[in-house]
């Protein structure tokens, strides 16, 4: 696991032009560190997402974790899922994200998790009991976001669960600044500098687009799930579970 634990320093020189970020090669070498670094409560949210998926996960279904980079949830659920019969649907568009969680799933022999190289809007969600949308949702146009969640809602089975990962906004100007201030420190306390956090912060720009929790909590309920709510936030990172 040690290919797995390169420091991020990606924004930590001046950089004369900063390019919208990607999950590019780079991106993808350093993403663990990344992510937990940048994501406050991201390893309780994985954690859960296995115990949750433990729960909703039947026989002869299917689990989705879409946008699922290294493929973190994906192996929590397996780790978690007493289920038999099940398979894992692990889907990206990144095939440098898709290379590496390749590495860990032949090194440990996973054969419960397929991945899928596609665009998440593209694929078909069927005879699913889980789906999982980790901190994915908020690079899909917005636009785009209302079909993608009523898809998924078609594809869930009855009793099937929706576990939504978001960095949200905030209506209130001064709660917005608030979080927004305690997300920067904490990223500051993880040990980036503020060169760091103001480039990473341009290179993201049009690229992740947060929404409101009523927002997201709106649009689930249009879609036809039964309820949704907020299991778990951190300063502006939430976690929902839907349900059908």
């Amino acid at each position: 696991m040690t290919r797995y634990k390169e420091k991020d320093t990606l924004y930590a020189n001046p950089l004369g032009s900063i390019g919208a970020f990607s999950f590019d090669a780079k991106t993808a070498a350093v993403f663990p560190d990344m992510i937990q670094r940048s994501a406050p409560g991201y390893a309780a949210i994985i954690q859960a997402i296995g115990l949750l998926a433990a729960r909703f996960c039947r026989e002869q279904s299917r689990c989705y974790d879409l946008g699922c980079s290294l493929g973190a949830a994906s192996f929590a659920m397996q780790r978690e899922i007493r289920a038999k019969e099940y398979r894992i649907v692990a889907v990206d568009n990144s095939a440098a994200m898709l290379d590496r969680m390749r590495l860990h799933l032949n090194e440990n022999q996973l054969h419960s998790i397929d991945m899928v190289c596609a665009d998440i809007r593209a694929i078909p969600i069927e005879q699913a009991s889980v789906v999982v949308l980790n901190f994915t949702l908020q690079f899909v146009p917005i636009a785009d976001r209302p079909p993608l969640i009523a898809k998924i809602y078609q594809g869930l089975l009855p009793g099937g669960a929706l576990i939504l990962s978001e960095k949200i906004a905030f209506v209130d100007p001064r709660q917005q600044q608030l979080h927004t201030e305690l997300h920067h420190a904490f990223k500051q306390a993880q040990g980036y500098s503020e060169l760091e956090i103001s480039q990473k912060r341009t290179a993201l720009e049009n690229v992740l687009l947060p929404e409101t929790l009523e927002t997201h909590q709106n649009r689930l309920r249009d879609a036809g799930f039964a309820s949704a709510e907020t299991w778990f936030q951190y300063f502006n990172f939430a976690s929902l579970i839907a349900l059908k």
